[in-house]
């Protein structure tokens, strides 16, 4: 009696330390393509944030916050065609900065045009970094690896 009163005493102390040590994920990330003719495709990377929480521009400031950035691998099946674009940002003042720093919230899609090498399927490989923020904090960078196919 007392080992298994020892044992649910271990198994509640372990789910109830589990389920206030869940890691925060405010940004889910949906990556996809759409070719534009034979020889080009848009790569769409779209950020879905949770009510409050933001993440950077790609453009922001130096001396300012983390920025989005993308990193593309390439397999030499397809090249990049000029750099991520973005939607027009807000933007607001952070004292803590000293900045007027870019940012968007809800969610965003950028954009990255490629030229495509080879005629068969190409695999675009990638890793997305950004830090989430909300009013009262941020969360360390993170990265996000993808992959998006295109036929």
């Amino acid at each position: 009696m007392m080992k298994r009163l020892t044992l649910t005493f271990f198994i509640l102390t372990f789910i109830s330390s589990a389920s206030l040590c869940q890691i925060l994920t405010p940004v889910k990330w949906q990556f996809g393509s759409k070719k534009v003719n034979d020889k080009e495709a848009v790569v769409f990377l779209k950020a879905t944030m949770d009510k409050g929480w933001h993440i950077y521009s790609l453009n922001v400031p130096e001396g300012g916050p983390i920025k989005t950035s993308f990193d593309f691998e390439s397999d030499g099946g397809y090249t990049l065609i000029g750099k991520a674009v973005e939607p027009r940002p807000k933007t607001k003042y952070e004292k803590v900065f000293d900045l007027d720093v870019p940012y968007f919230d809800n969610e965003v899609v950028f954009q990255q045009k490629i030229k495509l090498d080879k005629q068969k399927e190409v695999k675009i490989r990638g890793v997305v970094s950004f830090s989430a923020c909300n009013a009262e904090s941020c969360l360390p960078e993170d990265e996000v690896e993808f992959v998006v196919v295109i036929k």
